[in-house]
């Protein structure tokens, strides 16, 4: 049950979210809870529509930003990302049920994967604490300044919504997937 009121539809939203939520419906065709919770405040909104918009145009593969978004949904205990990411992984990314799988787990079945998928972790983990070697280990496998960068507001973006979910219990509209059971 959500702790906050959940507009039923984009005209129940507040005025200034209603063009930001027709413009997430036109991208994906209906209006996830995630983005009519967050519509509670269209400020809120607009910051996470203004960052997810601007890493989906970075240096970092689809692929690559599912499994973080797996990785760190599991890590924080947030089932509807996890459900929503394991839908966005298999029918979008294109990643099979033993990589979902292993990204819950904190790796990849990609080795370059992996590396990103650990330091992810790693962030959260250790609240962004990380040490030259953990960056140092990033590069090695392949990753370059700008993609450094996006693995971190990657892991920043999953966060926010994360806590926005858990925090308000926003109601899942996925196929369910628990982080109990992984």
């Amino acid at each position: 049950m959500t702790r906050i009121q959940l507009p039923d539809s984009i005209e129940a939203a507040p005025a200034a979210a209603r063009p930001l939520l027709e413009g997430v419906k036109k991208m994906l065709g209906s209006v996830p809870n995630l983005f009519r919770i967050a519509a509670n405040s269209p400020a809120a909104l607009e910051g996470y529509l203004g960052l997810n918009g601007a890493l989906a145009k970075g240096s970092l593969k689809p692929q690559t930003r599912e499994r973080i978004a797996l990785a760190v949904a599991q890590f924080n205990g947030c089932d509807y990302c996890l459900s929503a990411h394991a839908y966005l992984g298999k029918n979008l990314a294109n990643l099979d049920d033993a990589e979902i799988a292993a990204n819950r787990r904190g790796t990849s079945n990609d080795p370059q994967a992996a590396a990103a998928v650990r330091f992810a972790v790693k962030l959260v983990r250790d609240r962004g604490q990380v040490t030259d070697a953990d960056v140092a280990a990033v590069r090695m496998a392949g990753y370059g300044e700008a993609e450094i960068v996006e693995i971190v507001a990657h892991v920043a973006l999953n966060t926010l919504t994360n806590y926005l979910n858990e925090a308000l219990g926003t109601p899942i509209d996925f196929p369910v997937v628990s982080a109990k059971a992984a």
